[in-house]
């Protein structure tokens, strides 16, 4: 029969299922007796449930309780128990994740002694750190104790634990909470710790925290516990140390019968060597001379008994979820740590007023020459070449020292040196020295060697490409989306014809909104691969380092957002999270966000001169057709950005693994899709994939390396 009036040990609410018989009769007559009051949450819930990211699979937003609580004479409608935790719990995330939450649920833990035992419970309950509480507390709420416990003027004279199973019910209806108002004596010690995972002592009385201790060894239990003062916290792993000594062994040989029923001036030694007497903050241990003269008891304060409550809770989340917490004591002392304030390290986020030197072509024609070639563009602007001059030639070495587990077998760099070619040829036909170039594989002094004899010809076509080379540059900024005219993807095809290559491009919203997923997802793996983050962010150059390599950090142009973003994702360790939580999805935003404004997409596609497969030599010349392609989208007023996946030049599983052996499977996967997205046929390679969009200009150029000085010898 359902009281509306609710004796003092009332602590639990009742929770009531409409689609049950039962329980339908029962909630009728409450909601017909007179002095109840209702309050209907279910459509606020609802509402919250829908704005979820990501919310557990198999909800039921349609599944709901009504819960009675006695003591407030009070009806509440909330939704069922999986629906409504998944909304109280959805901010644990991802401090905690889903699968972290269910595994501290199994927790079942006890505390004993309410007054500091109050908030350690109440935050457990709070985080959901436990599945289930067991409190303990033989004593009543008194107006004294009101300076440290949460409670209110009502709870006056009610049991401390029936107060805190109260308050834990109107956070949560659904943990199970189970009191004991007799509180734990030494004789019943063992039943009380009976089915816990561990145990939080509280208590004041020097005899029962010695019972529980000699309890909790004998079951194997870990206990817990804080004393406030200075953020004294004890950890007692009896679950990993079954014959560890009680109290650390602070109190020898005393035992616990020895303790029972002594006078508070009988306990003052053992308490003084439980608490070291030297740590103690100079107020607690000036006050606990005054005891039983100018003060009553031992002096605690609310903020100290809330930290110590935040302080178990992060002990029981590493015990439930197997991290490292070993037997021992620590403190965590607020007060020193405020005599330590100090002003936080300044984070230079301004990276826009840094002048850049104005570059001009050398005079002499070598040099230029050397200049034009130096500017062709390279994966991470790494430029991985050698270049020497002489008054008959040009060589252009592949240098594989700086090489990246994205360039798979020189295949990026092979393209670079087809480019830097390409430039040099340029600037021949413009300086009329232009003569017929070559690739030479495996030669001794390098993988790769592309050589330009100096003649005294000349290619119209070539020689207007000078000044565009002189001034191409990477543009990252966001476009417009603007369509293409027709005559764009012909004329960029043209120019790839011109090397033997081919352009496969897209268009359309939908199309480039497929492959910015996919190149997003490209990304992801790139952060969360442990090799290709640390090779990613060497590339990367902040203010005050050396910008003529890498990548200035300048030139990606970035939003105040996105670049807090990317300094946040140079953390290891925050790559090591979100890999371990299969997440990261937003690591690939700032290339998702870029594609989407884009009007194309387009992949250079060749194919092998030989039926073995594309050798370096291939490479190169497809890394002409890029440079080629790049200079005449220019030219046509587009802005330019490769936007390199990191399975591009990985041919087959053995290439994919050699780049990321986490994540080989996904990248085979993202691969062919992104090769069907854009129609490239199965016997064709790919050089390198262009944004091309209408934008700003970029606010910053990449410098490059000093060209090394010509020779005049052979």
């Amino acid at each position: 029969m359902i009281e509306p009036d609710a004796p003092d040990n009332t602590y639990r609410p009742i929770v009531l299922d409409p689609a049950d018989r039962a329980d339908a009769e029962t909630l009728r007559r409450l909601t017909e007796t007179a002095g109840i009051r209702t309050v209907d949450l279910r459509a606020g819930l609802r509402a919250e449930l829908a704005s979820l990211a990501a919310p557990p699979p198999g909800l039921d937003p349609d599944a709901e309780r009504w819960v009675y609580y006695p003591w407030r004479h009070s009806l509440v409608a909330i939704l069922g128990p999986a629906a409504f935790r998944a909304i109280r719990l959805d901010r644990n995330r991802n401090k905690l994740t889903r699968d972290e939450q269910r595994r501290l649920a199994e927790l079942t833990i006890g505390v004993v002694g309410q007054s500091v035992g109050h908030s350690v419970a109440f935050t457990l309950a709070l985080e959901a750190s436990c599945g289930r509480l067991r409190l303990a507390d033989f004593d009543s709420i008194e107006l004294s104790n009101l300076n440290r416990v949460p409670g209110g003027l009502f709870d006056v004279g009610v049991n401390k634990s029936v107060v805190t199973a109260r308050r834990i019910a109107e956070l949560d209806p659904y943990l199970p909470v189970e009191i004991w108002t007799a509180g734990v004596r030494a004789d019943t010690a063992d039943e009380f710790l009976d089915g816990l995972s561990l145990v939080v002592e509280e208590c004041d009385s020097l005899d029962i925290k010695f019972a529980v201790r000699e309890a909790a060894r004998r079951r194997q239990l870990p206990l817990l516990m804080d004393t406030s003062d200075r953020g004294l916290f004890d950890v007692e792993r009896y679950d990993l140390e079954p014959g560890r000594v009680p109290f650390h062994g602070l109190l020898g040989e005393t035992t616990g019968a020895q303790l029972a029923g002594l006078e508070t001036r009988a306990k003052a030694p053992h308490v003084l060597r439980i608490l070291d007497p030297g740590q103690l903050s100079a107020r607690m241990a000036a006050s606990l001379a005054e005891i039983g003269e100018t003060v009553t008891t031992w002096p605690q304060l609310g903020g100290e008994v809330q930290l110590g409550a935040a302080i178990v809770t992060a002990a029981v989340r590493r015990i439930g979820l197997g991290g490292k917490l070993s037997s021992g004591r620590t403190r965590v002392d607020l007060e020193a740590a405020l005599d330590s304030l100090a002003e936080p390290g300044h984070v230079d986020d301004d990276i826009a007023d840094i002048a850049d030197p104005v570059e001009q072509p050398p005079a002499d024609p070598l040099s230029a020459i050397l200049a034009c070639a130096q500017r062709a563009p390279s994966g991470g602007n790494a430029q991985p070449w050698r270049l020497r001059g002489t008054a008959r030639s040009i060589e252009i070495a592949l240098d594989p020292s700086g090489t990246t587990a994205m360039d798979v077998r020189l295949r990026g760099s092979a393209v670079a040196v087809g480019a830097a070619l390409h430039n040099a040829r340029v600037a021949a036909a413009a300086h009329g020295l232009l003569g017929t170039p070559e690739l030479i594989v495996d030669d001794p002094a390098a993988p790769l060697l592309a050589l330009l004899p100096l003649a005294t010809g000349t290619d119209p076509d070539l020689a207007a490409e000078y000044p565009l080379a002189l001034n191409r540059q990477t543009n990252r900024r966001l476009g417009t989306a603007a369509p293409l005219p027709g005559t764009v993807l012909p004329a960029l095809r043209s120019a790839a014809a011109a090397e033997d290559a081919t352009v496969h491009a897209l268009t359309g919203i939908d199309a480039l909104a497929a492959a910015a997923e996919l190149l997003g997802a490209s990304d992801r793996v790139r952060y969360l691969t442990p090799q290709l983050h640390t090779q990613l962010y060497a590339e990367l150059r902040w203010p005050g380092e050396d910008l003529r390599t890498g990548i200035d950090v300048r030139t990606l142009d970035p939003a105040p957002d996105e670049l807090a973003k990317l300094q946040v994702g140079r953390r290891t360790d925050v790559m090591a999270r979100l890999r371990e939580w299969s997440a990261g999805s937003a690591l690939g935003e700032f290339t998702v966000d870029r594609v989407r404004s884009s009007s194309a997409l387009i992949a250079i596609g060749f194919r092998a001169r030989a039926g073995d497969g594309p050798d370096l030599a291939d490479y190169a010349r497809a890394g002409a057709a890029v440079e080629r392609v790049w200079l005449r989208a220019q030219l046509l007023g587009l802005a330019v950005q490769p936007v390199s996946p990191v399975f591009l030049y990985a041919d087959g599983c053995a290439d994919l693994r050699s780049v990321s052996p986490e994540f080989t499977d996904t990248l085979a996967g993202i691969q062919r899709h992104f090769h069907n997205l854009l129609g490239i046929p199965d016997d064709e390679n790919v050089a390198l994939v262009l944004r091309l969009s209408y934008a700003a200009a970029a606010s910053t150029r990449s410098r490059r390396l000093p060209v090394p000085g010509s020779r005049n010898d052979g």
